[in-house]
């Protein structure tokens, strides 16, 4: 079944969420379990001269890892065995180039119906853009209530 999961971890609610899917999955099949938290460069942060000054960089990197930690930290007051990576870039880029590096199964994501199209459509969204580019499966979790509450 799934020998390598890749979960895409964003510390979002819906992240999560998608941080407890994972989990229940990963132990279910007993799959390898991966946490990726992406420290993105939001073109809004590039000067004019189309570079990311070293701060701005440095401190994204660290809201990542902080990010990653806490995710890790879940799963493993859960009993879970993870590794975790953190990568720079476009997240889209970053997942798949990941599970390709990994030879990952699934990849998994979390997705918020509350958001509406007009939103979704002007900042896009990682889990369609990955439909295009990622080498696996990919299972899109939506936020449950009592996941985020526990």
């Amino acid at each position: 079944m799934f020998k390598r999961i890749l979960m895409a971890y964003n510390g979002s609610r819906d992240g999560k969420s998608a941080l407890l899917t994972c989990a229940e999955l990963a132990a279910f099949t007993k799959a390898d379990t991966h946490l990726l938290a992406v420290a993105g460069m939001p073109s809004s942060m590039f000067l004019t001269e189309g570079f990311l000054p070293e701060e701005l960089l440095e401190e994204e990197k660290k809201r990542a890892q902080d990010v990653l930690d806490e995710g890790i930290s879940q799963l493993k007051e859960k009993g879970f065995v993870v590794t975790g990576h953190l990568a720079v870039g476009e997240p889209v880029e970053e997942i798949s180039r990941l599970a390709s590096e990994l030879d990952a199964d699934l990849i998994i994501v979390g997705h918020s119906q509350r958001a509406s199209f007009a939103s979704r459509w002007w900042r896009g969204s990682v889990g369609k853009s990955l439909l295009d580019h990622a080498p696996c499966g990919i299972l899109i979790a939506h936020t449950r209530e009592e996941a985020i509450k526990k």
